[in-house]
């Protein structure tokens, strides 16, 4: 039997019905394998109307694969990726980005998960010197691994100094969705109209089964991706599961409608458990997650009662996350839980 709604991670919900009905649908008779398929090709218009006429889109497995195969056709082995400190590629891909695509990564430091133009300058010190990987590509996460967002003109200005400097950019869109509901603009306003060249779309976290899709920008890199994809062991042979639940995500605005309630159900978790006695939130709530500091002694006894990730063992802060189906009822819950393990504690 399942277990109760948590908090631990966006990944723990299940799928939308909408999404569901369009897997059902899918299922029914057979279609050429490999994305030959009519759901495959309705999916691609989808994203067409989505994002611009000039998006290119290819469905993959899953987030990592997404970012592996995405900046594996970005680069050359002997090419530096540059990257937030606590980028998913640089710290939860267990060095996949580096394993498959030869390429080093170049973190730099970040606050509330977002780095600058500024940041980013000091790796460009050694273009031209054939010693050192070669800085070739920026990745961003839209929303940041703390939840946090790049504002428009934020991306806008990385994309124009990478660009000024021969660099590509590509976005981790794992929450995309999310970020676009912060912000209150597009899924193209956040991406290719600001500057991005690939993306790493995600539906995972947002009402999806499985799936993700990378979306290319940039031509030249069209080409030989569907080459890329396959070595990356990212091709799916039953692609229309996939191309159908990103068809209903895309459809009627339910990826926006997710992203907001997710966003929303945050937002009243904050404000539900900020005066707790004990606990300091720690980041911004800008999008569905909410980072707070508790007391060492009350992480197990709460986590008995709903289970969350702890994101620093050092200092002891935790990381609690909302989905498209948290409900207020749900969070009214969550913050008693909250208020008396940690009455118990002091």
């Amino acid at each position: 039997m399942l277990g109760g709604k948590t908090f631990a991670s966006d990944n723990n919900s299940g799928v939308h019905p909408r999404v569901m009905e369009a897997l059902t649908r899918a299922n029914a008779g057979h279609c050429v394998a490999y994305g030959d398929d009519p759901i495959t090709a309705s999916a691609q218009r989808a994203f067409r109307d989505t994002f611009g006429p000039n998006a290119h889109v290819f469905f993959v497995y899953n987030g990592t694969g997404a970012n592996v195969s995405a900046l594996s056709a970005m680069r050359r082995s002997f090419h530096g990726i540059i990257c937030a400190d606590c980028a998913h590629a640089n710290v939860d891909e267990c060095g996949a980005p580096e394993c498959v695509s030869g390429s080093k990564l170049l973190p730099v430091p970040s606050v509330d998960g977002r780095i600058t133009p500024e940041g980013i300058a000091p790796k460009l010190h050694h273009l031209g010197f054939q010693h050192s990987s070669q800085p070739r590509v920026v990745t961003l996460t839209q929303a940041t691994e703390f939840g946090t967002v790049y504002s428009l003109d934020d991306i806008r200005a990385i994309a124009d100094f990478a660009h000024d400097h021969g660099l590509l950019v590509h976005m981790d869109g794992a929450r995309l969705a999310n970020a676009a509901a912060a912000l209150g603009c597009s899924l193209a306003d956040i991406s290719v109209r600001a500057g991005v060249d690939a993306l790493s779309f995600g539906g995972t976290k947002n009402g999806l089964m499985f799936g993700e899709a990378v979306v290319l920008f940039d031509s030249s890199l069209v080409g030989d991706f569907p080459y890329v994809r396959k070595q990356c062991m990212q091709l799916h042979s039953k692609m229309r599961f996939i191309a159908a639940q990103f068809e209903a995500y895309l459809t009627d605005g339910l990826w926006l409608d997710n992203a907001r309630s997710a966003n929303a159900m945050a937002r009243l978790l904050a404000d539900s458990v900020r005066d707790v006695p004990g606990l300091e939130l720690t980041c911004p709530v800008e999008t569905n997650a909410v980072f707070a500091r508790i007391p060492r002694e009350a992480v197990e006894p709460l986590q008995k009662r709903s289970f969350f990730y702890v994101w620093d063992e050092e200092t002891v802060e935790v990381r609690w996350m909302t989905s498209f189906d948290t409900t207020p009822e749900d969070v009214s819950a969550f913050a008693a839980d909250i208020r008396d393990v940690l009455g118990e504690c002091l």
